[in-house]
């Protein structure tokens, strides 16, 4: 089998190399940025199809790694469980386009006052620290290699490469459509909380790991600052204590800022001896699996 180098360490790159191992090819992964310090780290890390059109391959990619995380969520070390929750609506809603990415998905009658519609699913909620970290044990256990290298180009020594560098896509693709879209994110302790609860219409989410809860979130088109903004913390508190009256007074535990990498559409394909997996927007984790088989397919062929 051929030697392949993964650049890019966050979700999709660990996923696509672990796929990669299991196909019995030898892959090495090199990137700036080492797992805790990417995006994914920031990561909420509900599995929810979120801005990564087109939609038809985005619903595939997702079903995929749905099953893949129901899989791992039996094991304690990967840090993926599977938990119920609603999402809200402020307006009535036909099935969400992904519909056929789940197993079940069931009517929601009891809302938050104001609400019109919302629908109820088991959805994977992935603490993204410990799965970050069980990736890279799972990389070196398949004989894979990590390395941090800040390159300046793709590798070009006649290895077969996986672009997997998120808004490095920019440079390392070529490639002006790749954007930041701003995501920030409270962390506060664990009140109690057992499900998740998502505004639709809104992006307000609460998100209950083991030991904290994350409340998000924003959007904001373009902009690069990964510093936390105290105001803007303030009003992610407020939409989330208003969505889950429980979080009132829950003890904040640090503020995170993660930058999306937004593309009109998700880049997967072949060009030569370089295949391209990047613009995953909101949905890294939710596509990683799926994205990773595919993956693998255009390495083969």
């Amino acid at each position: 089998m051929s030697r392949v180098i993964v650049v890019g360490a966050g979700v999709v790159g660990l996923s696509c190399a672990v796929r990669l191992l299991e196909a019995g090819h030898r892959v090495d992964v090199v990137a700036r940025d080492l797992p805790l310090e990417t995006t994914s780290a920031v990561a909420a890390a509900l599995w929810y199809p979120y801005r990564a059109p087109p939609q038809h391959r985005v619903t595939a990619w997702s079903k995929v790694s749905y099953d893949a995380f129901a899989s791992l969520a039996g094991d304690d070390r990967t840090g993926v469980r599977m938990v119920t929750g609603t999402e809200v609506l402020r307006e009535h809603h036909t099935d969400p386009w992904w519909r056929g990415a789940v197993p079940s998905l069931d009517r929601e009658t009891a809302l938050p006052p104001g609400y019109a519609d919302g629908w109820t699913f088991v959805s994977p909620v992935v603490d993204m620290p410990v799965y970050l970290g069980w990736l890279v044990a799972r990389v070196a256990e398949l004989g894979g290699t990590l390395t941090r290298m800040n390159l300046t180009a793709l590798p070009a020594d006649g290895s077969l490469v996986v672009n997997a560098t998120g808004l490095g896509a920019r440079h390392f693709g070529s490639d002006p459509a790749v954007h930041p879209v701003r995501g920030q994110v409270v962390v506060v302790e664990q009140v109690g909380l057992d499900r998740w609860t998502l505004d639709g219409s809104g992006l307000t989410y609460v998100v209950p790991r083991t030991r904290e809860v994350v409340l998000g979130g924003t959007e904001v088109e373009g902009e690069w600052s990964r510093t936390p903004d105290p105001a803007v913390a303030e009003q992610v508190l407020h939409r989330a204590v208003a969505l889950v009256p429980a979080l009132e007074g829950a003890k904040v535990l640090r503020h995170k800022v993660g930058l999306r990498p937004a593309r009109p559409e998700v880049r997967l394909e072949r060009v030569g001896e370089v295949v391209h997996c990047y613009g995953h927007g909101g949905a890294g984790v939710t596509l990683s699996w799926g994205c990773a088989d595919d993956v693998v397919g255009l390495v083969d062929g």
